[in-house]
C-alpha cells in the first residue's frame, strides 16, 4: 500500500499547508489596522555653513546642522505581529533645481520589548543634511517629518507617516568657522 515515505510525505504536506493557514491567519488580523500615531516635533537650533563640495566640482555646497526634540508614544502600534519598527526623520524642501529634496537626517531601530515612547530632547543630526548647491540658505518651508516602517511576523512591510509634522525656517545667513 503505502510506504512509510509516502505518509511521511503526506503528513509534511499538510503540516506545511495548516502553517500556511495560521500564517495567513497572522497576516489577515492585523492588515487593515491604523498605525498613525501624533508625533510632535520641535526644533531647537538650526546653523547653516557653506563648504566645498568634494563629491563634483570644485563647488560650494549648503551644510545644515538641525538640533530637534521629537515626542511620540508608538505603545499602540505594537501588537502581536509586530517584530520592530524602523523610525526615520526626514526632510523635505523644495529649490529652483529641484522640486523635491527628500534627506534621512536621522534614524532609530525599536524592537518588541523596548521602550516605545519617545522622549528625545536635543538631537543632533546622525546623518550629514547636504544640499547639492545653496537651496538651504533662506529656505522658509523645510518640512520635518517622522515616518516608519512596521516589520511585521507575517505579512506586508507598510510605511506610516506619523500625523505631526514641523516646517522649519532656515537662517539666511550662513554661520563662519573660526579658525584659530
Amino acid at each position: 500500500m503505502n510506504t512509510v515515505l509516502s505518509r511521511a510525505n503526506s503528513l509534511f504536506a499538510f503540516s506545511l499547508s495548516v502553517m500556511a493557514a495560521l500564517t495567513f491567519g497572522c497576516f489577515i488580523t492585523t492588515a487593515f489596522k491604523e498605525r498613525s500615531v501624533p508625533v510632535s516635533i520641535a526644533v531647537s537650533r538650526v546653523t547653516l555653513r557653506n563648504v566645498e563640495d568634494f563629491t563634483g566640482p570644485r563647488e560650494r555646497s549648503d551644510l545644515a546642522f538641525v538640533t530637534f526634540d521629537i515626542t511620540a508614544d508608538l505603545q499602540s502600534i505594537f501588537d502581536w505581529n509586530v517584530k520592530q519598527l524602523f523610525l526615520y526623520l526626514s526632510a523635505e524642501y523644495s529649490t529652483k533645481n529641484n522640486a523635491l529634496n527628500q534627506v534621512v537626517l536621522w534614524d532609530k531601530i525599536i524592537l518588541r520589548g523596548d521602550n516605545p515612547r519617545l522622549f528625545l530632547k536635543d538631537m543632533k543630526s546622525k546623518y550629514f543634511f547636504f544640499d547639492d548647491g545653496n537651496g538651504l540658505k533662506g529656505n522658509r518651508n523645510v518640512t520635518l517629518t517622522l515616518s516608519w516602517n512596521v516589520v511585521p511576523n507575517a505579512g506586508l512591510l507598510p510605511l506610516v507617516t506619523g500625523s505631526g509634522h514641523m516646517s522649519v525656517p532656515f537662517p539666511d545667513t550662513y554661520e563662519t568657522t573660526k579658525s584659530y
